[in-house]
């Protein structure tokens, strides 16, 4: 067989053969050339026949298994994906560019040179290096570096969360989130239908815990950070802010987050809970408007089923004011959203805006 080159005449034609069965039992995967010689190796090997016969057979059982995913696990796996991409992509683009100045690429030309530099950089380091760190001791002394000038910071370590308290305003006010991460957040269910106890363990220059409740300024503080900075954070820990956020949905701040996660953020499943959260609160033309852009612009139908569900109900509770730009999205996702669950209820909820409308 010509198209297999010179190795199948020393490894034999099977193991050149055998990775194209797969690619052959799909269909029209494989060249013309490629297909007739396929079938000229099977007709005289009893084995990559058998192996056909079981490609076959698995081809035939999943289809007549196959099962629709669910449209929003699609949506957060693609999501995720494209998160982790983009993060591969920017790290690519970072190492091409510090390539050049890394010693891996130009220590080992000239491998005399690379060692002396090494050692003229190591004797200015040990000379030099300690002289800079006594001259700078003195100035570090302030109070935003300094352990001993420091706010009291009970509720930013690792006490008990049964005793937490409230990290003070001012010590969060001296911490850089532009320069910090969320490395993990904790609840504690808390008894008697109390607000639950939180957990913010946050990376940053000097480690930080912050305590408290979700009713806490600076608790608050923290997951709004987390939902307006969208792109700097996991879906995970995003998702567990939104979560938290939600008992406090009636808050202009929080229900302004809420509102930019379901516009911006780039995973469906935490638009969807984002969109769940604004559940219950206090209609406003803000939420209204966020419902209408998710409706006609959001790609995810989980998304836009939560979004029309949520129209609904406010609509049929008589919550919302109709306009023009609202019955207009409803009448277009009507006639061409193609999940007929969202054209039926964006027809009645036109039918509840407007009782005289068929």
């Amino acid at each position: 067989m010509d198209w297999l080159g010179t190795n199948s005449k020393v490894t034999g034609e099977c193991d050149a053969c055998r990775p194209l069965l797969t690619l052959f039992v799909a269909g029209d995967e494989l060249s013309g050339e490629q297909q007739g010689e396929v079938v000229q190796h099977l007709s005289v090997c009893a084995e990559c026949s058998a192996e056909v016969t079981r490609e076959k057979e698995l081809v035939s059982m999943l289809a007549a298994h196959r099962a629709e995913p669910d449209a929003a696990l699609l949506a957060s796996c693609r999501a995720s994906l494209e998160d982790a991409l983009d993060r591969q992509e920017e790290g690519g683009w970072l190492q091409r560019k510090l390539g050049v100045l890394l010693p891996a690429n130009w220590l080992s030309p000239e491998p005399i040179w690379s060692a002396a530099l090494l050692v003229m950089i190591g004797f200015s380091v040990g000379l030099f290096g300690p002289r800079f760190l006594q001259h700078q001791r003195p100035g570090s002394s302030g109070a935003a570096n300094s352990p001993s000038a420091a706010p009291d910071s009970s509720a930013w370590n690792s006490a008990s969360p049964a005793d937490p308290a409230p990290a003070p305003s001012s010590e969060l006010s001296a911490l850089d989130l532009h320069n910090a991460d969320v490395a993990s957040i904790n609840v504690f269910p808390a008894d008697s239908g109390a607000p639950p106890q939180v957990e913010l363990h946050m990376r940053a220059q000097r480690p930080v815990t912050v305590q408290g409740t979700v009713d806490d300024s600076s608790v608050k503080q923290v997951l709004l950070y987390i939902l307006r900075n969208n792109n700097r954070f996991d879906p995970d820990v995003r998702l567990n802010a939104v979560d938290l956020l939600r008992a406090r949905n009636d808050d202009p701040d929080v229900r302004s987050a809420l509102c930019r996660s379901v516009q911006t953020d780039a995973n469906a499943a935490v638009r969807l809970k984002a969109l769940e959260a604004l559940n219950g609160a206090a209609p406003q033309e803000a939420i209204r408007d966020t419902l209408v852009g998710a409706l006609i612009d959001d790609t995810n139908p989980g998304v836009r089923v939560e979004a029309i569900n949520a129209l609904r109900e406010m609509a049929e509770k008589g919550q919302i004011v109709s306009d023009n730009h609202m019955v207009s999205v409803l009448r277009d996702r009507m006639q061409h959203d193609p999940i007929t669950y969202i054209r039926l209820q964006s027809a009645a909820a036109i039918r509840d805006l407007n009782p005289g409308e068929r």
